[in-house]
């Protein structure tokens, strides 16, 4: 198993078998698959053209908000294939190097930056400053500093900086967080999220400090730190952590394998979660109220999601996560939605500020105060 995105494609490919049920209208709580779309189309550029983004591209030829119109790679091998397999027209493509010019291209509308964490930061400055929209895969930077910065050159840019958060648009995580507002866990207690995986390639990007940022909690764990905000419908005020690391050679200084880290939030309500590079079968998020209780597994994994509540199995319906991500993300650019639970720049930079207090309380031995 050679990355998370492997680890998560085990579970996820299953879902393909499955009835993968009307998309488009299950982000907002409704089915409008049987509509006729004639609004605005998001044309969107791909950068990095690895695993991660032939996903998002293959989930991209069912969007019907969305378009792939456009790449840029620096294998010039991947970009010939692109084009030929999505019919991409040659003045849409370019390199790492030359991509500066889209900003003349006007066919392009937004740049889907899915390369490595430490890539981040320069690349979606450079898309703002070529006056389109940017999508960014998460983490959306390697910390806070670098990820405001990337706020605020779009702010100036008049350019939408949006964070591939798939999970905000996931039919039964957005249930549980129905439930959670209307009361029916009753006072939030308890939340535990456990990602992780056997990380494979010692060679990989993912564990080379320059380009991922860190290790497992820069891969995995923002999903069991991004959850525990939209699962208690709360934001951290500290937390405390412990680093753990049975491989000097694989997982070199500043490359974490493993960390559990403890929230705290200002109800009272704490949470206990597990970040891994060495371990199998972790994505589970567990939710405990006062009144009852939700538990998903998987939790964030590429599909089938399932899970349960006090009340019972939940059964809203498989979806290809990435092709409702990117529809509704043609909403928000062009018509100004707003999703249950954000996915803009700012919602990315509370992520890595916790991130930040996360790496510094394993370091320090001591509690560190969250101000987000």
């Amino acid at each position: 198993m050679n990355s998370r995105r492997d680890f998560l494609q085990k579970i996820g490919l299953s879902a393909l078998a499955l009835h993968l049920a009307p998309i488009s209208g299950w982000a907002n709580g409704t089915d409008h698959h049987n509509e006729i779309y004639d609004g605005p189309v998001l044309r969107v550029a791909i950068m990095g053209l690895g695993s991660y983004g032939t996903r998002v591209a293959e989930a991209m030829q069912t969007c019907t908000k969305a378009k792939l119109v456009g790449v840029i790679s620096g294998t010039p091998s991947k970009v010939k294939e692109w084009q030929s397999k999505y019919k991409i027209p040659e003045k849409n493509c370019y390199n790492y190097e030359n991509f500066d010019n889209i900003k003349s291209n006007p066919d392009i509308d937004a740049v889907y930056v899915i390369t490595p964490n430490g890539l981040h930061h320069d690349q979606v400055i450079r898309v703002a400053k070529a006056g389109k929209h940017a999508i960014c895969e998460k983490p959306m930077a390697v910390n806070a500093r670098e990820g405001q910065e990337m706020v605020d050159a779009c702010k100036k840019a008049n350019v939408k900086l949006l964070v591939g958060y798939r999970m905000h648009f996931e039919p039964k995580t957005l249930e549980v967080i129905r439930m959670r507002k209307a009361g029916e866990f009753g006072k939030i207690l308890f939340f535990q999220g456990l990602c992780g995986f056997t990380i494979g390639d010692p060679t990989q990007w993912r564990l080379n400090k320059q380009l991922s940022g860190g290790g497992s909690i820069m891969d995995i764990g923002i999903y069991a730190i991004n959850g525990s905000r939209y699962m208690t419908g709360e934001d951290p005020v500290w937390v405390t952590a412990q680093e753990t690391k049975t491989d000097n050679v694989k997982f070199k200084e500043g490359v974490d394998e493993t960390i559990q880290f403890q929230l705290g939030f200002p109800s009272g309500a704490v949470a206990s979660c597990l970040s891994t590079y060495t371990m199998n079968n972790l994505d589970r998020f567990f939710l405990n109220g006062e009144k009852g209780f939700a538990e998903l597994l998987p939790s964030t994994g590429y599909g089938p999601i399932m899970g349960h509540t006090h009340k019972g199995e939940l059964t809203q319906p498989v979806t290809v996560h990435q092709t409702v991500q990117m529809d509704q993300m043609a909403g928000i650019i062009f018509q100004n939605k707003q999703p249950v639970v954000p996915i803009d720049g700012e919602e990315a930079v509370k992520d890595l500020k916790i991130i930040d207090a996360i790496y510094l309380a394993a370091k320090t031995g001591t509690k560190v105060s969250i101000k987000l």
